[in-house]
């Protein structure tokens, strides 16, 4: 339709932004354009496929941003710490300048609290606080935005925690989390979320919203994998100290994540029942390890 109004998605053939993109287009009240800096790529591809628009552009060249952004209503926008490591706060600030500049009148914005702060300091978490400080500069430049925090995704069990096989043929996933409920969601979910947010601009302008679909001890998240996938999954805590020495990259960060999420992030069950509100169709986590029976079986050997 000529009349629709064209957001933007950065990230679109990432985890989060396609997620996006989906949600977006089957809502078809939106002309969706999707940031690349491939846009010949098998992904790239496939989003044309569905219908959406593909542009060449990359986080770090604001002249491509720019003329992205031309004629967009809204931009979605998240940026990658475990790609770019540092280079993500210069990435952020490209992303708010041009949408500053090209006078966007909805950004939403993936960002996370800023865990050095609610810490008093005693933990850095850098691809969290990264983010809250690009939040805060766009915060700074009063643009109609929307912020979605977003919890840790349930998709994390299929390939950076994947439960691993002991010798008593049971299976064990660990991190510094303890008994405090973690709250987490399918990430594909989180588009359904943000293209909600997207249609409903007044209510969600200026606003923080906690994008998360369940909230449980990770015991329970073991439990439940176990009832469904008819496997003995465990876990277990390990503590900051240990975890941080495991020599993988991002280690310590996200041992910190983890131990900021134990200490300071009692619960999250306020942002669940806002998502569920805002998105009915939020897959908690059971039915989701049900619809994703045969990745785990793949994984669980």
């Amino acid at each position: 339709m000529a009349d629709e109004k064209t957001i933007l998605v950065t990230g679109a053939t990432g985890a989060q932004g396609s997620g996006v993109v989906r949600h977006l287009l089957k809502g078809g009240k939106f002309h969706v354009r999707c940031l690349t800096r491939k846009p010949e790529s098998e992904r790239a591809r496939a989003l044309v496929q569905t219908g959406a628009e593909v542009v060449r552009g990359d986080l770090g060249n604001p002249e491509s941003l720019q003329a992205a952004m031309k004629g967009c209503y809204g931009v979605f926008g998240v940026t990658n710490f475990w790609e770019h490591f540092a280079k993500e706060s210069f990435h952020g600030k490209n992303l708010i300048d041009a949408v500053k500049e090209a006078g966007i009148e909805h950004f939403v914005f993936s960002t996370l609290p800023p865990a050095q702060k609610l810490s008093d300091g005693k933990l850095e978490v850098h691809h969290f606080d990264l983010k809250a400080r690009m939040e805060e500069y766009a915060r700074s430049l009063k643009l109609p935005a929307t912020y979605a925090q977003v919890a840790f995704f349930y998709e994390n069990f299929l390939s950076v925690f994947p439960p691993k096989l002991q010798e008593d043929g049971s299976f064990l996933f660990g991190f510094p989390q303890g008994d405090t409920p973690l709250a987490a969601v399918s990430v594909e979910n989180v588009g359904g979320v943000v293209a909600t947010i997207f249609d409903h601009p007044g209510e969600f302008r200026n606003q923080t919203v906690g994008i998360v679909g369940d909230d449980q001890p990770c015991a329970k998240y073991a439990e439940i994998m176990s009832r469904v996938l008819g496997k003995k999954i465990i876990y277990r805590y390990i503590p900051r100290e240990v975890f941080a020495k495991l020599g993988f990259p991002g280690a310590e960060d996200l041992a910190n994540m983890f131990e900021y999420n134990r200490l300071f992030i009692p619960n999250r069950e306020a942002d669940l029942e806002q998502s569920l509100a805002i998105y009915p169709d939020m897959q908690r986590f059971e039915p989701w390890v049900e619809a994703n029976r045969q990745k785990f079986t793949a994984i669980l050997k």
